[in-house]
């Protein structure tokens, strides 16, 4: 099982913090991680194209959609900031 956190817009609007799923790979998780929020908050429209645009990270290491999971690891999603 790994953890799933959270960042930026989608853990402000969904309000979801962390998740624990099992899959064997970041995109493996992409479409549980919105499966699990959809059943959550049923009010929240978020799509696999959303995650896809996140910078990811497995155990603070930046990573991409073939990076392996392995049980106990922890998968940051983080949203893009803009701003000045």
């Amino acid at each position: 099982m790994v953890t799933v956190r959270l960042f930026g817009t989608l853990r402000l609007e969904s309000g979801v913090k962390e998740l624990h799923l099992e899959a064997g790979s970041v995109r493996e998780l992409i479409p549980l991680v919105c499966r699990e929020i959809r059943r959550q908050r049923p009010d929240f429209a978020v799509t696999e194209k959303d995650f896809r645009a996140c910078l990811v990270a497995v155990n603070s290491v930046q990573a991409g959609p073939r990076a392996k999971l392995r049980d106990g690891d922890v998968v940051y999603f983080f949203t893009a900031a803009a701003g000045g």
